[in-house]
């Protein structure tokens, strides 16, 4: 299974309007058991399917957990994806977005060595994209580790000075360009969750498409325990 969207170029949220896909929108709503999240990632990891991203949270119903992967066209034809989720007892049901139909949101956090020369055109992008700065480093702590320090975003001193942590929720297009705009400042930390995904609303908007059955879920939930 490949990264997370996170840890590999931002490309797939930069496609071109007109052109073909070049990723399917799989939404799963799963029982909440242990264990099954592994289930769904092992049958991904299994059969090669490139994943770009993959998001889970529980629903508005504490019995389920939602899925939203986000696959390679090219590694994954839609129909084998679907077959291969509906052998899993635990998935109820199962949703195809089609990019152009979807709303699509994202969420990034990003720690960036703005330093004292780069804080106001870092600042001018936060304001831009309407990023919010939810962390700083201690710019009169000098003793914190400094901008030079190997690897992570803290120094064994305190904060380190000239750092900034700001978060981002947009769609993934606006997420890369954040994201490519501020790189050059240099970045020390980047975490992005994996998009979710929900369909259009408006007059004539599709509202996803099931693409297996709901499996039987009156009474005792069907499947495995565990």
């Amino acid at each position: 299974m490949s990264p997370a969207v996170g840890n590999q170029p931002a490309v797939i949220g930069n496609q071109a309007e007109g052109t073909p896909p070049r990723h399917h929108i799989v939404t799963a709503h799963v029982e909440n058991k242990a264990g099954v999240l592994a289930r769904v990632a092992s049958l991904f990891s299994r059969r090669g399917f490139n994943i770009f991203s993959l998001a889970v949270a529980p629903t508005d119903d504490d019995r389920f957990s939602r899925i939203t992967i986000v696959v390679d066209v090219e590694s994954a034809p839609l129909e084998q994806i679907v077959n291969q989720l509906d052998k899993l007892v635990n998935v109820v049901r199962i949703t195809e977005l089609a990019p152009d139909e979807a709303v699509e949101c994202e969420m990034l956090l990003v720690t960036v060595e703005a330093g004292p020369a780069g804080r106001d055109r870092v600042l001018a992008h936060v304001e831009a994209f309407g990023a919010t700065v939810v962390d700083e480093g201690d710019e009169g702590d000098e003793g914190a580790g400094g901008a030079g320090g190997a690897g992570g975003a803290g120094g064994a001193g305190g904060a380190r000075t000239g750092l900034m942590t700001v978060m981002l929720a947009g769609t993934p297009s606006s997420i890369d360009e954040f994201e490519n705009l501020v790189r050059p400042f240099g970045i020390a930390e980047l975490q992005r969750t994996g998009r979710v995904a929900l369909p259009k609303l408006g007059p004539g908007a599709a509202r996803g498409r099931d693409a297996a059955p709901l499996h039987s879920v009156t009474g005792g939930i069907q499947g495995e325990a565990g």
